[in-house]
């Protein structure tokens, strides 16, 4: 794959990631255990932070689709993270470009829970 396509394909994959993460329409969003314990608050302040998250860069985004992040919370690090299903949840996507084909799940998790 050239890098045109390659950027044009991660800028698609980002797009679609972003509209996911910002509205949490399109797919399935889970919340670990470990920051269930924080209590209601926290977790509506956690799914705040995932949803206004802008702070990409080579770091934590290498390949440019906007499928990670990390923030502070209560003096905690959380991670959030998309990973993408066939549309049965029972393998992945052959094509996360295709979001006919692609079911998106957001794990939002403690980073000692990663």
């Amino acid at each position: 794959m050239n890098t045109t396509v390659s950027s044009e394909r991660s800028q698609k994959i980002a797009a679609l990631n972003d509209d996911f993460r910002m509205t949490f329409v399109g797919g399935l969003v889970l919340v670990t255990a470990g920051v269930q314990m924080l209590g209601r608050d926290s977790v509506s302040e956690a799914l705040a932070a995932v949803r206004a998250f802008d702070r990409f860069g080579e770091d934590n985004d290498p390949y440019g689709e906007h499928d990670f992040g990390s923030f502070t919370l209560e003096g905690l690090t959380l991670f959030w993270k998309i990973d993408y299903y066939d549309l049965f949840l029972e393998g992945g996507a052959s094509d996360p470009c295709d979001p006919h084909a692609t079911r998106r799940v957001l794990t939002v998790m403690l980073a000692d829970e990663y």
